[in-house]
């Protein structure tokens, strides 16, 4: 198994927005005076010593929605972050969707999440007649089912990267094992899911990017039966929808990196708790098409802000699954260091190699191999050491 599948299988892993960010682009760049080139989170001084590794926190903001946060993660200081909330209410089933983008302004390397797409299929002739292929049925579009590597050809590739000059599929590989490691279950009666991954070369401003995809597809077909005979409505997903990319030849190098940046991601558990609360309310007024923002803020405010108790429940279990993969990626790869951050009282992986690790109370941090290194001598921000967790 190639370096870069266990590093992007374990980014899905830890990534929780089965709906997510959008619509709100927040660009943060933040490039601080220290970050220059040979600051480069891949790059190496001209002492052959590895650069420091400055790390910042963003908070993602529904702004559209509940108003607060939906999630935060770690970055590197000199990267941008861009990323939100949209939802989209005429789809009951999934109203909220994601996509965050975490980018290298020095050099082609990003970390990208795309937002999950929402299909249905009939094989009842009547509602094909009423709904062909590319209409809307209750907000999803109505395709044919496919598999998870045709559905990243088909669909994340031609709508994500349709435009890149000259790409060609490099290798694509269905990942039987994935839709279990991420926790999807498929042991109801008519429920499947399936995971695949592509990976691509195109040329971009003259550069040859290799960039791998991932995804997974679920399915939940329905057997209704009429006056006319059985037949069969069919819900499925691309969720999990993921991204790396980087300058041919050097994404597989990146691997530590951006597993740091995909096991920093925490959602929060009360945009969760609400999120599921807007859906059952969605589900239980009959799927009725809410659009505009007014609505959206009504049924918010009519959601329990106290989360209950199977909500907060069923958050702590997939946070719990998804922090004990990333201990065991963490163990077999021997990529990132676990450390204990004293100021958010919690462990937070980097990447391995670096001696040193500090922490300040704006959620940043710096690694580095040099054993005298100070942050607080450059910096009048209250730095401090973090101890490393020897498993």
């Amino acid at each position: 198994m190639r370096t870069s599948r266990a590093t992007v299988c374990f980014l899905l892993l830890t990534l929780l927005l089965a709906s997510g960010c959008s619509e709100q682009g927040k660009s943060s760049g933040g490039a601080s005076a220290e970050a220059s080139e040979s600051d480069r989170t891949t790059g190496v001084n001209a002492g052959n010593r590895k650069a420091p590794l400055r790390f910042r926190t963003e908070v993602c903001i529904d702004r559209n929605g509940t108003g607060g946060e939906a999630f935060r993660m770690l970055v590197p200081t000199h990267w941008k972050f861009t990323g939100g909330i949209t939802w989209v209410l005429d789809n009951p089933g999934m109203p909220a969707t994601a996509w965050l983008r975490a980018t290298n302004p020095s050099a082609p390397e990003e970390l990208e999440v795309f937002p999950n797409q929402s299909f249905f299929w009939t094989d009842n002739q009547m509602n094909q007649q009423m709904f062909p292929p590319g209409s809307k049925y209750f907000g999803a579009e109505v395709r044919t089912p496919v598999g998870p590597v045709q559905a990243l050809k088909s669909v994340v590739l031609r709508r994500f990267r349709g435009k890149a000059q000259n790409l060609n599929v490099m290798h694509e590989e269905r990942l039987s094992g994935l839709a279990a490691a991420l926790g999807v279950s498929s042991q109801q009666p008519g429920m499947s899911a399936d995971g695949g991954t592509v990976r691509v070369k195109y040329a971009s401003k003259g550069i040859v990017i290799e960039e791998e995809f991932y995804a997974l597809v679920e399915s939940f077909a329905i057997p209704i039966q009429s006056m006319f005979g059985q037949f069969t409505n069919t819900f499925w997903t691309v969720s999990y929808i993921f991204s790396v990319k980087a300058p041919m030849g050097t994404l597989d190098s990146l691997g530590p990196l951006f597993r740091t940046i995909g096991s920093s991601i925490r959602v929060n558990p009360q945009w969760m708790n609400t999120y599921g609360q807007v859906v059952n309310f969605l589900i239980q007024n009959q799927m009725q098409k809410i659009r505009n923002a007014g609505e959206l803020s009504r049924i918010i405010s009519q959601t329990h802000r106290e989360i209950s108790d199977d909500m907060m429940r069923s958050w702590e279990e997939r946070q719990g699954v998804y922090d004990r993969l990333s201990e065991r990626f963490s163990q077999n790869i021997r990529s990132v260091d676990e450390y204990y951050d004293p100021v958010s009282e919690r462990s937070v992986e980097l990447p391995a190699g670096y001696r040193n690790a500090w922490v300040n109370g704006l959620g940043e941090y710096v690694i580095t191999e040099q054993e005298d290194y100070n942050p607080n001598l450059e910096s009048n921000q209250n730095w401090q050491r973090m101890e490393r967790r020897d498993h």
